[in-house]
């Protein structure tokens, strides 16, 4: 694994971090699946068709067109959810569903990151209410995620920020300009040719377990590809922080709906080369 580079002594440098099949194996909302069928918000058919989602989300089967009926099933599925009842049940099993998908190797290169005196940053289409209490828990700096509008404590369905391929790079830029980060400086990971743009916003892009379409892509501009082993649960690694209910909570902040608009972010013809 190559390691991260110390900062120069002028610029402020960030690590940017896709969340799924980079730091962690799966869907992160997916994977929520249960809890929230144990939570009385989905049924047992949607719990099924979460778990084909996570099958073709894993080997690739799907095309572009299946992808997004997926993506425009769950997000009607989960309108008019309780904020509060999303909140509780993510706090509730956070460590016991994400703990056991996250790659060591990330983790090390978080740590490296942090060591060098950049922020990191996790970026992903994913609901800002799951990304948020993952950050927390691996110690990111700052999160960029989907988030979806709330009305009278109720998710609406409607996309109020969407960090979804070249948007990424839109919210990436707007943190750097608020920030002080020099991009050029900057370090950015991502296993999907849908996060072109991000990472090709910064000096240091790094393909991550990559989809063929982003090998081919890495091979052709000398992008480092790393390939991370299956993951380890890491639940006695002091190095993941303790993060108790009420830290979780402060940072559920979105419909859990939006998270599922990763399915949107990952194209057709994915291999399973990790």
């Amino acid at each position: 694994m190559e390691h991260a580079e110390p900062p120069s002594e002028t610029a402020r440098s960030a690590a940017f971090f896709d969340l799924d099949k980079t730091i962690i194996a799966r869907s992160s909302t997916l994977a929520f699946s249960r809890p929230f069928y144990a939570g009385g918000l989905i049924n047992r058919r949607a719990v099924l068709r979460s778990v084909y989602a996570q099958f073709v989300y894993l080997l690739g089967g799907a095309d572009h067109d299946q992808m997004e009926r997926m993506r425009e099933y769950l997000s009607a599925m989960c309108t008019g959810w309780d904020v509060g009842t999303v909140k509780a049940i993510v706090a509730d099993t956070l460590h016991h569903i994400v703990t056991p998908m996250i790659f060591e190797e990330a983790v090390e290169l978080i740590d490296q990151h942090h060591a060098a005196g950049r922020d990191v940053v996790i970026v992903s289409s994913s609901g800002a209410e799951v990304v948020e209490p993952i950050g927390a828990m691996l110690g990111a700096d700052k999160v960029i995620a989907t988030r979806m509008v709330v009305a009278d404590g109720k998710y609406t369905g409607v996309i109020e920020e969407y960090a979804y391929g070249p948007h990424k790079a839109t919210a990436i830029q707007a943190l750097a300009a608020t920030e002080g980060y020099d991009l050029a400086a900057s370090y950015a990971y991502s296993d999907s040719i849908t996060d072109e743009p991000m990472l090709a916003a910064v000096g240091h892009p790094f393909a991550v377990n990559p989809d063929k379409a982003l090998r081919r892509l890495a091979l052709s501009r000398d992008w480092p590809v790393l390939d991370f082993s299956e993951p380890v649960g890491l639940t006695e690694r002091s190095r993941l922080k303790d993060v108790r209910r009420p830290a979780l909570a402060a940072g559920v902040v979105a419909g859990i709906a939006a998270g599922a608009f990763l399915l949107a972010s990952r194209r057709r013809g994915r291999s399973s080369a990790e």
